[in-house]
C-alpha cells in the first residue's frame, strides 16, 4: 500500500487508469541502472526520480565541467569540479526523499555491467561512446534484462529500445555489427544543442515508465531518428540477425 505521504506526491499518477495505486507500486518497487548523467542521463533521472522508481543506481565517472552546463540540466555552476554520480545523488533525493539511490562513481567495464545489470529491472544506456554501448547490449541481452538506449550529436537524436525479455527482439549488434564502421562523433568535437538531449533522454524516461509498469511498446526493435532542426521523426525496423553474435542464439 501507498502511504498517505505517496498517495498526495504521486496523485496525478493515481489519477491515470493505466497507473493508478497499483502502477505506482510497481515503479516504487523497480530498480533501474541509469549509464551516464550527462545531457541524456540528466532529464532521465530527474523524471525516473520524480515518477517514484524505487531504486536507481546511478553510474558516471566524470567530474562536471562548466562546458557540460549548457545541455546536463541535473546540474548547476556550484557543482564544478565536483563528482557527477554524488551531485545528482544530491540533486534526486532532494527531488524525491521517498526514493533509494546508490552511486556507482566509475565508468563500468563490461565486467561491471555483468555485476550489476543481473540485478536491475531496467538498463538505461545514456553513455557517449560507442563502445560502452555495445557492452550494454552484449550483457543486457545475455540476462534478458530491458535496455533503452539514446545518443544524439548536433540537430539529430537516435531512440532504440530492446525488450530482450521478447525472443524476437534484436540489439544493438544487429544495426551496427562489429565490422561496421561508424563515424566517431562526440558533443566535445561535433557539438549538440542542449534541449535535443531533453526530448531524447525524456523518452527514455517516458518508455521505461511504461515498461515497468507493463506495458506494451510499438518502440521495441525499432530505432527513432529525431531531426531537431526540421522536427520531423523518421522510424526504422531493426531486423534480427540470425548469425549475430549478441542475441541470435538468444
Amino acid at each position: 500500500m501507498l502511504s498517505d505521504k505517496e498517495k498526495i506526491r504521486y496523485s496525478r499518477h493515481l489519477l491515470l487508469g493505466d497507473i493508478g495505486e497499483s502502477g505506482q507500486l510497481k515503479l516504487s518497487q523497480s530498480k533501474v541502472l541509469i549509464i551516464g548523467l550527462g545531457g541524456l542521463g540528466s532529464p532521465v533521472a530527474l523524471y525516473l526520480a520524480a515518477a517514484g522508481i524505487g531504486h536507481m543506481l546511478l553510474a558516471d565517472g566524470d567530474i562536471l565541467d562548466i562546458t557540460n552546463l549548457q545541455r546536463q540540466i541535473l546540474f548547476d555552476s556550484r557543482g564544478a569540479g565536483q563528482p557527477k554520480a554524488d551531485l545528482a545523488e544530491t540533486r534526486l533525493s532532494d527531488l524525491n526523499p521517498e526514493i533509494e539511490i546508490d552511486v556507482i562513481d566509475q565508468a563500468l567495464t563490461e565486467e561491471d555491467l555483468a555485476e550489476y545489470i543481473p540485478d536491475v529491472d531496467l538498463v538505461l544506456d545514456c553513455s557517449d561512446n560507442l563502445e560502452t554501448r555495445k557492452a550494454v547490449n552484449r550483457v543486457c541481452a545475455e540476462h534478458r534484462i530491458p535496455l533503452v538506449s539514446a545518443a544524439a550529436i548536433r540537430w539529430e537524436g537516435h531512440l532504440m529500445l530492446f525488450d530482450f525479455r521478447q525472443p524476437e527482439t534484436p540489439c544493438y549488434e544487429c544495426l551496427y555489427p562489429a565490422d561496421a564502421t561508424e563515424p566517431v562523433l562526440n558533443c566535445s568535437t561535433s557539438g549538440v544543442v542542449g534541449p535535443l538531449l531533453g526530448i531524447l533522454g525524456s523518452m527514455q524516461a517516458l518508455e521505461a515508465i511504461k515498461l515497468l509498469l507493463g506495458m506494451d511498446s510499438d518502440l521495441n526493435g525499432r530505432l527513432l531518428i529525431f531531426d531537431g532542426k526540421y522536427h520531423q521523426w523518421q522510424n526504422f525496423r531493426i531486423h534480427k540477425k540470425v548469425d549475430c553474435p549478441v542475441c541470435g542464439s538468444c
